[in-house]
C-alpha cells in the first residue's frame, strides 16, 4: 500500500526488474535524496525473482560454497531506511502508459509519474529438437543453479551449448559437481567476443589440459531423450554425436523488451528498448536501463559496468540534474576454470592501421597481445593465462605507452618484462570500470576499506584490488614478505572479496611475479593459512587446518594440534572454559596424566597443561578426553586462548555480576578463531579485578548498571593496560561489540601483531576503533557481525574431527619407519639441558633410532 507520509505532490517512480543494474538505481536515488525516507517521492520495485537483488557476476561462486544470502546486494535494511516498497516474486505484466499505471502478476496495479525498466536479458536457447527435454536447463539465476545441482546428483556427462564467458563458467560448475563436461561452441574458438583466434587457441590447450573436452566450429542439430523424456545426448552438426546426461545452453542473451513492445514503446530491429543518452524511451516518462536498454550508439551493453552508468544517469536526471550515456567500456577480466582471461579497448585490431604486438607460450598457455595504432597508442589487448598488467594496461588505452610495448608482453630475459605501475597513470584514468572510479578519486584515501566504503571501488568483480592497494599511501614496500607485495590486511580482503579458498591460487594470482608459480615462504604460508581458516565458513572452505593444502601451511604447533616442547615432546591443554570443571573431568585429566606418564600444570589461564606426549601418543590422548567431554583448548593456534575469570557473585560477596556465565559463554562463542595472533581474555565480577581482565586482548568488568568493556591489554615483555571501549553495556551489547572489535582487528591487523600494538599503531587509535566498532562510521558492522556469526556456526573441534578420521590419524606417528605401535626396542631419551636452537625440525616425524638394551645412548 502507499505510504501515507508522503505527500500526495511527491512523484512515483515505479521500477521493473530488481538486478543488479535495478539496485544500483535505487541506491543512486538514495545517494541523491530521492527517496520516500527524505519525503521527496514514493519508490515501487516490482521483482519478479523470489529474492532481491543479488550478484550475477559472482553466480559460480554458489557452487563454491556461497549461499545465495551471501551474493545478496542489498543491505540490511536498505529498503526500510529508505521507504521503498519492494514486491518479490510480483513482476509487472503489463504497462498502460496512457493512465500511467502498471499492473503486477498478482493484480496489484501501480500509479507512476516515471517508470524505469531494467527487465534485463534472457537466456538465448536455440530452437533445435529435444530443447525442451527433461535435464536441458539455462544458467542464469540462483533457481537454475539450484536445479542443476539437483539434477547433477543423478548424471555422469553434462554438456554445454556455448563457449563465451557463462558457457564456461557454467562448464567449471559441472566440472565442480563431478559430471564429465563437454563444451560445444558453433564459433571456430572459445570466448569468440573478446579474445582473438591466437587468444582462444591459448585458452582452448589450458581448458582441455583440466580434463574438459571443447567441440568449436560445431553447432547443436538435436538433443536426444530417452523413453522417459530425460536427456541422452546431442547430435551436432558434423555429424557427431555425445552421451551426456545434461544439458546446459548458455548460447548468449537476448534484451528482454517483451513488456516495452507491448505497450508500444520503440524497439530495435534486433532487439533492445531504443533510449536517448538519458536512457528515456520513446516515451518521455518511460526509463529503460541495463541489458534491455538499446543505448543511443546503437548498442545493448551485456556488462555491469555500463549498466550502473545508465542507472547513475537516470537518477541524476530524475534529480533535475543533467547527464547522459554515450557508450562504455567494454574490457572485462576473468578468472575462468582458474585461467585469467582479459580483453580491453580494440581487442580485435579492427581500427585502420592498427598493428599487434603479440607473444604466445603454449606450453605455459600464456598468450598476451597488444594492439597498437600508427603513433604507438595503446588501443586495446588480449589476455590469456597472465592478465597481471591488466589493471594498468586498459586505463591506458588511448594514450602512447611510455616504453615499447614488446617490452610489456615478453618474459623475463627476451626484453622484459617492465611492468608499469598505477603512478604512470593520469588521474582521469578509470581504475574500477564496474564503478566507474578514478585514480584520482581513489587517491583522495588512504586505506582499502575507505576506499570501497567511500567509492565503491574494489567491491564490483574485484580486479581491481591489487592497482587500489598499489595507490594506496605507502613510505615503503609494506609487502608481507618477499612473496607477496601486500600486508596482511590487504591479503585479508582480497581473500574475503574473491572467495579465494587456497594458499597457491592467491599466490598465483596476487603474488609478486617472481613467486609465482613457486611454493610460498615460512612468513606468508602460515599468515595466509590463517587468514583462509578465520574466513572458511564464509568461503565455503574447510574450517579443519590439516585438510589439504592447509596442512602445509601451518606453524610447527598447529601441524599436531598441540604445543612442542623444549625436549621434542608435546603438551595437551585442553579447553575449560572460564576455568569451571566438574570432579569427574578433573579425575579423567588424572588418569590421562597417570596412564601416559604426564607432567601436569595448573596455567594462569586457569587450564591443566600436561606435558610429555609423543606424537604417536596425541590421538589416544585426546581421545580420552573427548570421550569425557573436553575439546581442544587451541593452546597450540593463534587463536582464542583463554577467558579466565573470578568466581562472580555467584560465590563472592563483593560480585555485582555473573562473571563465570559470561565467561563460559565468551569462550565457547569464540573458541578456534583463528588471528593475527593469539587472543586472551578475561571476565572480573567487580571493580576488585580478580580475574586481571585489564592485561588481556579484551577484558570486561562488571558494574553495578552492567559490563565495561576493555581492549588492548597485554601482558608479556610489554605490558599494557586495556582500553575502555563501553561501559554499562547489557550481555546483548557486550557481545555485539566483542564480535565487532574482533573481526575488525582479524580483518586489519598485521601478521603476528597482538590487539595491543596493533591499537597503537592503527590510524586514529582507540578513537577509531570506537568509531568503527561502535558508532559505525565505515558501514562495516553487519558484515563484522555477519562474519562472526559465520565462523560460530562452523566451529568443529579439530581434536574429534581428527580421531574420527583415519586418513587424518596418519601423521601422527613418531618414526617414519615405524609407524605402528612403538618398538620395545626403541627408548626415548630425554636431551640435555643445553638443545640446538633449531628444535623445529623434530616437529615431524623422524627416522627411529634403536639402541642395545644396556648400551648407554
Amino acid at each position: 500500500m502507499p505510504d501515507t507520509t508522503i505527500p500526495n505532490t511527491t512523484p512515483t517512480f515505479v521500477l521493473v526488474g530488481h538486478g543488479m543494474v535495478g539496485q544500483r538505481f535505487l541506491e543512486s536515488l538514495a545517494a541523491r535524496g530521492l527517496t520516500p525516507a527524505a519525503g521527496r517521492a514514493r519508490i515501487v520495485v516490482l521483482c519478479e525473482e523470489p529474492r532481491p537483488a543479488y550478484d550475477r557476476v559472482q553466480l559460480t561462486s554458489y557452487f563454491a560454497g556461497r549461499t545465495p544470502g551471501e551474493l545478496s546486494l542489498v543491505e540490511p535494511e536498505f529498503m526500510a531506511k529508505h521507504g521503498i516498497e519492494l514486491y518479490v516474486g510480483d513482476p509487472a505484466e503489463s504497462v498502460d502508459r496512457t493512465a500511467r499505471t502498471v499492473t503486477a502478476r498478482s493484480g496489484a496495479v501501480f500509479p507512476y509519474d516515471t517508470l524505469v525498466l531494467a527487465t534485463g536479458s534472457y537466456p538465448f536457447v536455440p530452437p533445435v529438437p529435444g530443447k525442451d527435454s527433461r535435464g536441458c536447463f539455462v544458467y542464469r539465476t540462483i533457481e537454475d543453479l539450484l536445479a542443476i545441482e539437483e539434477y547433477a546428483k543423478g548424471a555422469r556427462t553434462g554438456a554445454v551449448v556455448g563457449g563465451g564467458l557463462l558457457g564456461l563458467e557454467a562448464a567449471g560448475a559441472l566440472k565442480g559437481l563431478g559430471l564429465r563436461t563437454h563444451v560445444v561452441e558453433f564459433a571456430p574458438r572459445l570466448m569468440p567476443v573478446q579474445v582473438d583466434e591466437g587468444g582462444g587457441a591459448a585458452l582452448l590447450r589450458t581448458i582441455e589440459g583440466m580434463g574438459l573436452t571443447v567441440h568449436t566450429g560445431v553447432g547443436t542439430q538435436e538433443v536426444t531423450a530417452g523413453t522417459d523424456g530425460a536427456v541422452n545426448g546431442m547430435a551436432l552438426s558434423d555429424g557427431s554425436s555425445l552421451a551426456t546426461d545434461l544439458v546446459v545452453f548458455s548460447a548468449g542473451v537476448r534484451p528482454r523488451d517483451q513488456l516495452a513492445r507491448d505497450c508500444g514503446l520503440a524497439v530495435g530491429e534486433r532487439g533492445g528498448i531504443v533510449v536517448d543518452e538519458e536512457c528515456r524511451t520513446s516515451d518521455p516518462a518511460v526509463f529503460a536501463i541495463g541489458e534491455c536498454a538499446l543505448a543511443a550508439d546503437g548498442r545493448v551493453y551485456g556488462l555491469v559496468a555500463p549498466g550502473y552508468e545508465m542507472a547513475e544517469t537516470v537518477a541524476e536526471v530524475l534529480g533535475g540534474g543533467q547527464a547522459g550515456f554515450t557508450g562504455a567500456d567494454m574490457s572485462t577480466k576473468l578468472k575462468l576454470l582458474g585461467v585469467d582471461v582479459a580483453s580491453f579497448g580494440d581487442a580485435h585490431g579492427s581500427a585502420e592501421g592498427a598493428l599487434d604486438v603479440v607473444y604466445a607460450d603454449s606450453r605455459s598457455g600464456v598468450y598476451k597481445k597488444l594492439v597498437i595504432g600508427a603513433d604507438g597508442t595503446l588501443l586495446g589487448g588480449v589476455l590469456v593465462g597472465d592478465a597481471d598488467d591488466y589493471g594498468t594496461l586498459r586505463p591506458m588505452t588511448g594514450s602512447v605507452l611510455p616504453v615499447s610495448p614488446e617490452q610489456l608482453v615478453l618474459p623475463a630475459g627476451a626484453g622484459g618484462p617492465v611492468t608499469l605501475g598505477p603512478s604512470a597513470l593520469p588521474d582521469e584514468a578509470v581504475i574500477c570500470s564496474c564503478h566507474n572510479v578514478t585514480k584520482g578519486a581513489i587517491c583522495e584515501h588512504t586505506t582499502l576499506p575507505e576506499v570501497k566504503k567511500c567509492t565503491r571501488a574494489g567491491t564490483g568483480c574485484g580486479s581491481c584490488v591489487k592497482v587500489i592497494g598499489q595507490l594506496l599511501p605507502q613510505s615503503q614496500d609494506t609487502g608481507l614478505c618477499g612473496c607477496f607485495a601486500y600486508s596482511r590486511s590487504e591479503l585479508y580482503e582480497i581473500v574475503r572479496t574473491l572467495g579465494i579458498t587456497s594458499f597457491t591460487a592467491l599466490l598465483d594470482s596476487h603474488g609478486r611475479e617472481e613467486a609465482r608459480g613457486g611454493e610460498g615462504c615460512e612468513v606468508c604460508k602460515p599468515t595466509v593459512g590463517s587468514v583462509i581458516a578465520s574466513l572458511a565458513p564464509t568461503l565455503g572452505a574447510s574450517g579443519y587446518v590439516l585438510d589439504g593444502e592447509q596442512a602445509s601451511l601451518q606453524d610447527t604447533n598447529d601441524h599436531f594440534l598441540a604445543n612442542l616442547q623444549r625436549n621434542g615432546s608435546y603438551s595437551v591443554v585442553p579447553r575449560i572454559p572460564g576455568g569451571e570443571i566438574t570432579p569427574e573431568k578433573l579425575i579423567v585429566i588424572g588418569e590421562v596424566a597417570r596412564d601416559f606418564g604426564l607432567y601436569t600444570k595448573i596455567t594462569g589461564g586457569q587450564r591443566i597443561d600436561l606435558f610429555g606426549a609423543r606424537v604417536d601418543q596425541l590421538p589416544l590422548i585426546w581421545t580420552r578426553l573427548v570421550d569425557a567431554g573436553f575439546e581442544s583448548g587451541h593452546a597450540y593456534g593463534k587463536s582464542l586462548r583463554t577467558v579466565k575469570s573470578c568466581v562472580g557473585q555467584t560465590w563472592c560477596r563483593y560480585g555485582v555480576q555473573d562473571s563465570v556465565k559470561m565467561a563460559i559463554d565468551l569462550e565457547l562463542r569464540y573458541r578456534g578463531l583463528r588471528s593475527p595472533h593469539k587472543l586472551k581474555s578475561a571476565v572480573s565480577g567487580c571493580a576488585r579485578e580478580c580475574a586481571e581482565a585489564r592485561g588481556k586482548d579484551f577484558g570486561i568488568i562488571a558494574t553495578a548498571g552492567g559490563w565495561n568493556l576493555y581492549v588492548g591489554g597485554n601482558g608479556g615483555a610489554t605490558p599494557r593496560h586495556a582500553d575502555l571501549l563501553a561501559q554499562d553495556l547489557s550481555d546483548a551489547e557486550l557481545v555485539r561489540l566483542i564480535d565487532r572489535f574482533l573481526m575488525f582487528y582479524i580483518r586489519t591487523a598485521d601478521r603476528l601483531e597482538r590487539t595491543s600494538a596493533w591499537l597503537e599503531r592503527i590510524d586514529g587509535g582507540l578513537e577509531h576503533v570506537r568509531d568503527v566498532v561502535v558508532h559505525d562510521s565505515l558501514g562495516l558492522c553487519d558484515e563484522l557481525e555477519r562474519l562472526m556469526a559465520d565462523h560460530v556456526s562452523g566451529y568443529r573441534d579439530e581434536w574429534a574431527a581428527t580421531i574420527d578420521d583415519p586418513e587424518r590419524l596418519r601423521r601422527f606417528v613418531s618414526f617414519v619407519n615405524a609407524p605402528d605401535a612403538p618398538d620395545p626396542s626403541v627408548r626415548f631419551v630425554p636431551e640435555r639441558d643445553q638443545i640446538k636452537p633449531d628444535l623445529e625440525l623434530l616437529a615431524g616425524p623422524v627416522l627411529a633410532v634403536r639402541t642395545l638394551e644396556g648400551t648407554p645412548s
